[in-house]
């Protein structure tokens, strides 16, 4: 029994249309939420490309480090032996000709020796500096009475002085023979050991005359 002027007949929506479920309600099968941020689409649009100068950078940085990586490789050899940039005496030929044939023709770990004008050179083998020897040099500037000189013994010769010159940490030393004419240049690679300055300390002393310390 019902109640006088009540109507128990479902009402149609106005304009008989349902009303729209809201995002997310399972009765429309959309249980996805957008997630898209009004913010970032207003700045920096809806596109995904990558801009042309984004695509150049991203280009240019690997080609820099690399390159970077190049000029390195290539201006470190000079950089780590200092012998080489040594000045010349230039007047004692004949005594460095008779002292770069002396000197052996291989030292372990290092190729066989090569011979270029006031020096000579034994390449390493595998990584590593080369050994090198140059004769003629100069006086040492900073050769004074108070220096610290290395004196090396050949086996039955006089020690031989020298003088350490140069010294670049994980690479080697570079050394100046002090007592004897001309003055000799030794670069001695880290890994080199103390075979190669003791062999030629022994020809230096037989072939080279022995001279004063000169502290200028």
């Amino acid at each position: 029994m019902t109640s006088a002027g009540s109507d128990d007949t479902p009402q149609d929506p106005v304009d008989g249309k349902a009303d729209d479920p809201v995002a997310g309600d399972p009765a429309r099968g959309d249980d996805a939420v957008s997630t898209e941020d009004p913010t970032a689409v207003e700045r920096y649009g809806t596109d995904s490309r990558l801009s042309p100068a984004l695509i150049a950078t991203l280009v240019a940085i690997p080609i820099m480090v690399i390159a970077g990586f190049i000029a390195f490789a290539a201006l470190r050899p000079d950089a780590v032996n200092p012998v080489e940039s040594y000045a010349a005496d230039g007047s004692a030929s004949a005594d460095c000709t008779r002292l770069l044939e002396a000197v052996p023709q291989t030292f372990e770990g290092f190729g066989d020796k090569e011979v270029s004008g006031d020096r000579a050179t034994w390449p390493a083998e595998g990584s590593g500096d080369d050994l090198t020897l140059r004769c003629g040099v100069t006086r040492p500037a900073e050769l004074s009475p108070t220096s610290n000189l290395q004196e090396i013994h050949a086996a039955g010769q006089a020690g031989v002085q020298w003088f350490i010159t140069d010294t670049v940490d994980g690479s080697g030393q570079a050394y100046v023979c002090v007592d004897h004419r001309p003055y000799v240049a030794l670069w001695v690679p880290s890994n080199a050991g103390n075979g190669p300055i003791t062999d030629i300390s022994g020809l230096i002393d037989q072939t080279l005359e022995r001279g004063p310390l000169d502290f200028g």
